[in-house]
């Protein structure tokens, strides 16, 4: 397997635009964008997960095209200790497979410790709770990982 590309902001013209989260799980997929200033990520779906098909990776390639995406972080699941386990494989192996399908466009990795626990965290003080947190918990978590590049790279 490829190496990833480094948790690094991108530089240089031609990068500002809509960019992508994505947060990658066993059974659902989260997706977020940015606003075409880079500024600010919002929730976009969540995707049923398919390893036989790859509806999931279909699905998100169109969402790319229909809103010109600039790029895609995809979150990176490390332990609290900093080590990478099967879920960063898992990732990273989604990671790879999505850049096949949309090179030349960039796939950045994103540290993702915490965004999960950030995301449940918020949305129960926004008054979501219950089937309908879980429903949207993998949207949010998309929207933690792309916020915080999008934050790293206007502060860099």
């Amino acid at each position: 397997m490829p190496s990833p590309r480094p948790v690094r902001e991108p530089g240089g013209a031609g990068l500002s635009g809509i960019w992508f989260g994505v947060d990658v799980g066993s059974v659902r997929v989260g997706v977020a964008r940015s606003d075409p200033s880079g500024m600010l990520a919002v929730p976009v779906r969540t995707l049923r997960r398919d390893s036989y098909r790859d509806s999931d990776l279909t699905e998100l390639v169109e969402l790319l095209t229909e809103f010109d995406a600039v790029g895609v972080v995809v979150g990176l699941p490390r332990t609290l200790a900093g080590r990478d386990g099967p879920a960063v494989e898992a990732a990273q192996s989604y990671g790879n497979e999505l850049t096949a399908r949309i090179a030349p466009l960039p796939v950045y990795y994103q540290d993702e410790r915490m965004t999960t626990v950030v995301a449940t965290r918020n949305l129960a003080q926004s008054g979501v709770r219950g089937k309908a947190q879980r429903q949207r918990i993998d949207q949010a978590a998309a929207v933690e990982i792309l916020q915080s590049f999008l934050d790293r790279r206007r502060t860099s």
